[in-house]
């Protein structure tokens, strides 16, 4: 009996991890090359200089700028390469940090989003607004704030629109070669999320799980049927956990209103592991990058769940 329950987990779970494994792969390959020829161009970098002088009042350098348009677009990983390269303090390191968490990998995530419930539109603008928000906040709140006022920003003008950056051959084949193995990672996660998801509806374990989180659930104004989406996405992230979040959302046990307000969260604070020890291994304060982006999120499910706009509702 427990061999066929094993058997029916995996050939149910098969198929749908499957076409959402495409899926993914298709946005993602799609948007990465289109990242790489961005930056081969130069563009990205020409791009990351305009918006440089607004980094002031995050209480960050101009160069931060690239970092957080790298990610805002393509991916924590892409932040942190260049963040890397920065002589940012720890009070810096915290600011780009949270910023990015809140907002990274857009066109992926926002995809993923609009597939469980809530409008792109609405994802795009709370999480850009909520990121510079908690940038704004940060810089304020945070010891130690930088006076900007003496150190002037590179022109535009000395940064050309296009510029090629390197042997493209060379330069093709190193993100071929990442992207494949961005691609293995996925596929393997993916899948093993959904079969560990049906396992834990086969085995009832589903149900221990929301009542354990739901007085914190309850904080955040989410409801406890969202208790393995919320979970999903805070160890594995929205790309990686898609598949067993889109399964649990067409199971009919989460009602819509309660998705709008689970995407309302999970937007700002997802992928509290990987991505926040990334984060935390190049300096900056850990609990400050989680807390913060728990609390913004907090803020904005109270509010959306009690004004309900009708857009939302439609």
């Amino acid at each position: 009996m427990g061999t066929e329950r094993i058997r029916r987990v995996f050939r149910d779970a098969t198929p749908r991890a499957l076409r959402t494994i495409w899926w993914i792969f298709k946005i993602t390959a799609g948007v990465s090359f289109a990242m790489f020829l961005l930056k081969y161009t130069g563009i990205l970098t020409w791009v990351g200089t305009a918006v440089s002088p607004v980094f002031n009042l995050f209480g960050l350098p101009g160069d931060a700028a690239l970092a957080y348009v790298s990610g805002y677009f393509i991916n924590v990983y892409s932040c942190v390469a260049v963040v890397s390269t920065l002589e940012l303090s720890a009070r810096e390191l915290t600011i780009i940090g949270t910023m990015t968490l809140a907002a990274h990998s857009m066109v992926l995530e926002c995809a993923v989003q609009h597939k469980t419930g809530s409008p792109v539109a609405y994802i795009v603008i709370l999480r850009t607004l909520a990121s510079l928000a908690l940038g704004l906040l940060l810089n304020l709140i945070l010891p130690g704030r930088p006076d900007y006022s003496d150190i002037s920003a590179l022109s535009l003008g000395d940064v050309p629109f296009f510029m090629i950056q390197g042997d493209f051959g060379v330069l093709f084949m190193s993100w071929l070669v990442g992207l494949a193995r961005l691609t293995v990672w996925m596929v393997c996660l993916i899948f093993l999320l959904n079969i560990l998801q049906r396992i834990l509806y086969e085995y009832g374990v589903m149900k221990i799980i929301a009542k354990v989180f739901s007085p914190l659930l309850w904080v955040f104004g989410l409801d406890p049927s969202t208790s393995f989406m919320w979970i999903v996405a805070n160890v594995a992230g929205l790309s990686y956990g898609s598949a067993a979040m889109l399964d649990e959302m067409q199971r009919g046990g989460v009602r819509p209103f309660d998705l709008i307000l689970l995407n309302t969260h999970i937007g700002i604070s997802h992928s509290n592991l990987e991505d926040l020890l990334l984060m935390s291994a190049l300096g900056g304060v850990w609990y400050v990058m989680l807390l913060s982006r728990w609390a913004m999120a907090a803020v904005l499910v109270w509010s959306v769940r009690l004004l309900k706009p009708r857009r939302l509702l439609a």
